[in-house]
Formats: C-alpha cells, sequence, structure tokens
C-alpha cells in the first residue's frame, strides 16, 4: 500500500513509534476501566480505589526529570525499552496483587516507566524530523495513541466481565508487543540530528573518520530562555488540563447529572470527539508545518476555549455532541503544535527540556480534574467550563510572543 504523498517522506522511526503508540494505547485503554473497580475488591472505598488512578499520573509527573537525565544519559531507544519494561513488568503483577497496598505500588512504579517511555519516544521523533516534518510526524505519532485509545476500552468492556486481573495482563501483553517493534524496527545506532551537525559547522560525512561529532544538548536553561518553549509548556499544560483534565471529568457529571441524559450519552460524545479529532490530525499536522506554529497554536487554543464554553451552554444531546465536535478540532491542533515548538528549540539532543515539556502536561491534568470538581461543587457545571476555557486561552496566549514566521523553518 503507497502512502499518502504529504506522508511518504517522513523518517521511518515515525510509523513505527506510531505503532508501538498504538499497542501502549490499546493496552491501557483495556485496564482503565478495571483498575478502580479492581482496587475495590480488596475492600477500600472509591477514595482509595481513585488513589490508584491518580498514583499513575502523580509518579509520572513526579519523575518526569529524572526520566529525562536518564534519557540522555542512556539514548531514546534504550530509555523507550526500558520504560516499556517497567510498565510491563509492573502491569503483570498488578494483576497478581494480593492486597491493596500493592496494587497501589505497583501502579506508580509504572506511572515511572511510562513517563520514562513518553519522554524517549517524543525526544526520538523530534530529532529524526527535519523542521518543515515536525507537525506530521506528530500528528502521526499522535494518530497511533487515538486510534488505540478507541480500540481499547471496546475490547476492555469485554475483558472485564470475564476477569478483572485479566486487564493487567493484557495490558502486558500489549506492552510486550510494543517492546517487540521498538527492538526489531528501530535502529540500534546512535544518531546524530542534523541540527547539532550545522550548530558544530560539521557535517558528519565530511568529518574525518576518527574524529566522533559530538550532539547538542539543550539545556533547561537555555530552552526557558526562548519565548517559544515558554509558549510550548504553556500549551501543553492547556491540552492536559482540557482534554485529559477538565473533559474527562466533567463531562461524563455533566451528561448524568446535570442534563439527565442516559450515561451512553457519555460513551457517544467521547466516540464523535476522537473520531473527529482522528479524521484532523494529519491535515493539523501539516498546517502546523505549512502555516507555522504561532498562528496554528494561537487557533487550537481559541477553539478549544471557545468550545469548552460552548459545553456550559448545551441543553440537549445534539449540541453535547456539536461542542464534542467542536472541542476535538481544537483538540488536534493543540496536541500537535506545542510539540513541533519543542522540536524546534532542542534541535538536537534535549531529553531534560523534553521532559519538562511533558511534565507541563502531566500537571496539567493532575491539576485540571481537582479544579473541576471543586468549582463544580462551590458553583456550576457552568462556572468550571468558563472558568477552564478562560485558562486555556490564557495559556496559548503565550504563543503572541513567538516570532512570528509563515512557514516552518
Amino acid at each position: 500500500m503507497r502512502l499518502p504523498k504529504s506522508l511518504s517522506g517522513l523518517p521511518r522511526e515515525t510509523f513505527v513509534l506510531a505503532l508501538v503508540a498504538f499497542c501502549v494505547a490499546l493496552g491501557f485503554g483495556i485496564v482503565v476501566p478495571a483498575v478502580p473497580l479492581f482496587a475495590l475488591q480488596f475492600g477500600v472505598g472509591t477514595t482509595a480505589a481513585g488513589a490508584v488512578v491518580s498514583a499513575f499520573a502523580l509518579m509520572r509527573l513526579v519523575s518526569g526529570l529524572a526520566g529525562g537525565k536518564l534519557v540522555d544519559r542512556v539514548g531514546e531507544r534504550t530509555g523507550l525499552l526500558v520504560g516499556l519494561g517497567v510498565v510491563a513488568v509492573s502491569s503483570l503483577l498488578a494483576g497478581l496483587s494480593v492486597s491493596y497496598p500493592q496494587l497501589l505500588v505497583l501502579r506508580a512504579v509504572g506511572g515511572i516507566g511510562s513517563a520514562v517511555f513518553t519522554i524517549a519516544s517524543t525526544t526520538l521523533l523530534l530529532r529524526v524530523a527535519t523542521a518543515a516534518q515536525r507537525g506530521q510526524t506528530q500528528s502521526v505519532y499522535r494518530g497511533g495513541f487515538l486510534l488505540g485509545g478507541i480500540i481499547g476500552p471496546a475490547f476492555g468492556g469485554a475483558v472485564i466481565g470475564i476477569s478483572l486481573r485479566a486487564p493487567f495482563f493484557l495490558y502486558a501483553g500489549t506492552l510486550a508487543l510494543a517492546m517487540a517493534v521498538a527492538a526489531t524496527m528501530l535502529p540500534r545506532g546512535a544518531l546524530t540530528s542534523e541540527p547539532a551537525q550545522v550548530s558544530l559547522g560539521v557535517a558528519e560525512e565530511d568529518a574525518p573518520p576518527h574524529v566522533v561529532v559530538p550532539e547538542v544538548r539543550t539545556a533547561l536553561r537555555t530552552a526557558l530562555a526562548n519565548p517559544a518553549y515558554r509558549a510550548a509548556l504553556a500549551g501543553n499544560f492547556a491540552v492536559g488540563f482540557s482534554v485529559l483534565g477538565v473533559r474527562s471529568t466533567v463531562v461524563p457529571l455533566l451528561v448524568v447529572q446535570d442534563l439527565h441524559l442516559a450515561a451512553g450519552w457519555v460513551g457517544a460524545a467521547f466516540v464523535v470527539a476522537a473520531l473527529v479529532q482522528a479524521v484532523l490530525l494529519l491535515p493539523a499536522g501539516r498546517a502546523v508545518d505549512q502555516i507555522g506554529r504561532r498562528p496554528m497554536l494561537l487557533a487550537g487554543g481559541a477553539v478549544t476555549a471557545a468550545s469548552l464554553l460552548g459545553l456550559a451552554l448545551v441543553t440537549r444531546p445534539a449540541t453535547l455532541l456539536l461542542a464534542m465536535a467542536v472541542f476535538a478540532c481544537g483538540a488536534a491542533v493543540l496536541g500537535v503544535a506545542p510539540a513541533a515548538l519543542v522540536g524546534d528549540v532542542v534541535e538536537g539532543k534535549g531529553g531534560t527540556a523534553v521532559a519538562v515539556w511533558q511534565m507541563a502536561s502531566d500537571l496539567g491534568s493532575v491539576i485540571g480534574p481537582l479544579a473541576a470538581g471543586l468549582l463544580i461543587d462551590r458553583g456550576s457545571f457552568g462556572t468550571a467550563l468558563v472558568v477552564s476555557g478562560a485558562v486555556v486561552a490564557a495559556c496559548t496566549l503565550l504563543g503572541v510572543r513567538i516570532p512570528p514566521r509563515t512557514v516552518a523553518p
């Protein structure tokens, strides 16, 4: 099968990492519904069951810097395999847990491995792509996650009916498959990015055989001094806050408690959003590369913020689905533009800078549900959504400080 012309020139690693992402998201979608239900079987309350879910996200956040340093030290391919291995083993053991503390600790360990995997894969993807390809490579990579995230929950519901331990074992299996893909299809040799060669003034093929061309490591302090990197941090925080946090928390409660609709409408709303986002990911990536990072970041943030305000006004199923479709349009762009900006700034090897960028999303996903819940309890669903829209708009407005550039370099 021939690839579309727009994808045929992308680095081979793009499609390998997209396949890895699909395997990971497939297993994650299977296990997520089972985690709190499995915890309840140990006789704990709902708060303790929710803590098992939070432990994974929290450890992703707090281990980000260490994960970035590890990737800088051992390389992206090794870091990727180590991260996947940690999550696979911890998931297998979690399925064998005989007490609540065991389950809690093992899910937390899995969060550490997830952080290392994410940082390694993102760093590798940013290194192999040219500046004019970064938006498209990110859209393909995120498409793998999105497709796995759509298929996984469908299997998860059936598997839970058989056993609450089985999803953990299947998750470990899909992670082992992801490791096999990465181990066999990613190059074993060290990668030296093109920007690193240019910045040294020496091309690898022109260097004498005995000269090792060193890689450029973008220091975190250097990255933070760049307005594009700061805009990327804020944009990724907005992604975690809105997509992973507020939407996942508020929409189910809004549908059932405020709109008084059947729970099936929650699934319908999320399916519509996933399908729209899947259709728009590749066009969003091309737009980020061809139109520019700054205008697309601002546009994605504006559409996402507007959709959150629209959700505050929904009164019936039709307007709910429309608002979720608009949300998906903004999320497709907002999920790609910040990653392309980080690639522009980091250029060479910058695991720590990428780690901090990823931590911004994790922080948003931790704060978003807590803030939304508090605003709902103290105010209303409308208040929570309006404030969330304002937060996303404020974050993406940092993109105004990015130097204007019609087309990505």
